[in-house]
């Protein structure tokens, strides 16, 4: 009967046995094992980063093609004042060409003018000389009574001669009347002739006025844009500078992607082995806690690591993270020792970035990490066979105790 009994408990326990196993298999398909938390962390902190630094380069890229956009539209305005510049230089060699023009006419006018001038004095003198000498004759003729003439006319030897003689009187007369009357008009002629060239003269120096005024104005345009010119070129200098710095910044912003792709990609690949491992972690056969031997510190150690890990948790997360230590005591995929999970290489960041050192050396566990500790190491679990835990992220299913998911 006793050995039936035994036999039925046996039953019972491989049934038993049989049944977490499949428990176990179910929740590992629900919940695969993953890498340490300090490996997630570290490649979505690497994905992170890498998508950061995508999006500085994409910026940069942006910066750049605004800043050649704004180059394009310089060198447009630059090339439009440098037509603008070479109109005004045409147009002003043209203004240049008029004004040399008029002042040859009105050299040539102020020539025309002087000789005129001269011969309107020489005509004047002329006409004066004439008059004198007319007034002489009067005065002559008066003077002597008309005898003179008389005495001409009678010194004839015969009445041809005599009356060729009084010809010559009459013509002599006439022709001192007529000179003088034609001196007379002459003198108009030229006084009219002065007032027409004094007149073109104040034409032509008004149009001079006129291109000598569009002239500054020329000059004056082709100042300023030459100035907009200078301005622009600055501004072009500048803006090439600027889009020497995007350049810049682009090759050192895609060694930065690039850099940190080959970080992400490594630590992906980091995950995806501990992902393997852990898969095969939890498919691999586990101890029973009795079959574990404490060493002398493993409580210490594991206390305080539990501070470092959940100091700020409540006691059911502080018990959980205790648990995931033993958990890996007893996989065979695991060392199987306290000291040996907890310093297994990249698995505790506390044991990475020195907190579990300095905890140690003055021992910050408190009283109730210590209990925590003591249910972990008597096999008490809350989580069941969950081998790694972490904050909570999109995506991650699990157990959440406090602020950390188990799985």
């Amino acid at each position: 009967m006793k050995e039936e009994i035994q036999i039925r408990k046996k039953r019972k326990g491989f049934l038993l046995r049989i049944l977490l196993s499949i428990m176990l298999l179910f929740f590992v398909c629900l919940h695969p094992a993953q890498a340490t938390s300090d490996t997630k962390e570290q490649m979505e902190e690497a994905q992170r980063k890498k998508q950061e630094k995508e999006g500085e380069l994409a910026e940069a890229q942006q910066d750049l093609q605004e800043t050649q956009a704004d180059l394009a539209r310089l060198q447009r305005v630059k090339s439009g004042y440098q037509g603008e510049m070479n109109e005004l230089n045409a147009e002003l060699q043209l203004v240049a060409d008029h004004l040399h023009k008029l002042e040859v006419e009105m050299d040539l006018k102020q020539l025309e003018i002087d000789e005129t001038i001269a011969a309107l004095e020489q005509a004047r003198i002329t006409r004066q000389e004439q008059y004198d000498s007319m007034k002489m004759r009067i005065r002559f003729l008066y003077e002597n009574g008309g005898m003179a003439y008389v005495d001409i006319l009678f010194s004839a030897d015969s009445f041809g001669e005599f009356l060729n003689f009084a010809d010559y009187v009459a013509d002599l007369s006439a022709y001192d009347r007529q000179m003088l009357e034609e001196y007379i008009q002459t003198e108009h002629e030229i006084e009219d002739e002065e007032a027409q060239l004094e007149r073109e003269m104040a034409e032509l120096e008004s149009l001079k006025a006129g291109v000598v005024e569009q002239q500054k104005q020329v000059n004056g345009l082709i100042q300023k844009t030459a100035g907009n010119i200078a301005a622009t070129a600055e501004n072009i200098e500048a803006v090439n500078a600027q889009a020497d710095a995007y350049e810049q910044e682009i090759v050192a912003r895609e060694q930065e992607v690039a850099d940190a792709t080959a970080e992400y990609e490594a630590i992906k690949r980091q995950y995806e082995e501990e992902l393997r491992l852990s898969r095969l972690a939890a498919q691999s056969k586990w101890r029973n806690i009795s079959e574990v031997t404490f060493e002398e510190g493993d409580r210490y150690l594991l206390a305080n690591l539990i501070y470092c890990e959940a100091g700020n948790q409540p006691y059911e997360g502080q018990v959980a993270v205790g648990a995931v230590v033993i958990n890996r005591v007893l996989s065979s995929r695991y060392p199987d020792t306290v000291t040996g999970v907890i310093y297994q290489r990249k698995q505790f960041s506390p044991v990475d970035n020195g907190r579990l050192a300095n905890a140690l050396a003055v021992n910050k566990a408190t009283a109730r990490c210590y209990q925590a500790a003591d249910e972990a190491m008597a096999g008490h679990t809350n989580v069941g066979n969950c081998l790694y835990f972490r904050t909570p992220i999109p995506g991650l299913t699990g157990i959440q105790i406090g602020g950390h998911i188990f799985y």
